[in-house]
């Protein structure tokens, strides 16, 4: 069975950092083009990163750029998010997602065919 599992959010202070971790079972990751994304209620959902399924793209939104950074673990089917200088406005729920088509570039929105159950990330002193 095709699964992505989030985990590390949690409660932390701004100016503090996460790693949120995506897991996958029954696919390779690395074959896959990954998408973070987090929503608030309320809200539509936003993408904050991504990683083409070749590897030759990374994005950031605006608003993460020089705070976020997106990984993968090969040896752990893995991909991670590590979020620095956290401010309020990071607060939601994070979700990852898959897209199993081969592209140089990242995904779009509609693209991804598997998406994981969120972790909610808040951050507040």
């Amino acid at each position: 069975q095709l699964r992505l599992v989030e985990s590390g959010g949690g409660l932390v202070q701004p100016g503090g950092s996460l790693r949120v971790s995506c897991a996958a079972s029954g696919l390779t990751l690395d074959a896959y083009g990954i998408g973070w994304f987090r929503q608030v209620p309320g809200k539509e959902r936003e993408a904050v990163s991504c990683i083409s399924s070749s590897g030759g793209q990374k994005f950031y939104v605006d608003s993460v750029k020089g705070r976020f950074t997106i990984s993968r673990d090969t040896t752990k089917n893995t991909v991670y998010l590590q979020m620095n200088s956290l401010k309020p406005e990071d607060t939601a729920i994070y979700y990852c997602a898959a897209d199993s088509s081969y592209r140089y570039y990242c995904s779009g929105s509609t693209d991804y065919d598997y998406w994981g159950q969120g972790t909610q990330v808040t951050v507040s002193s």
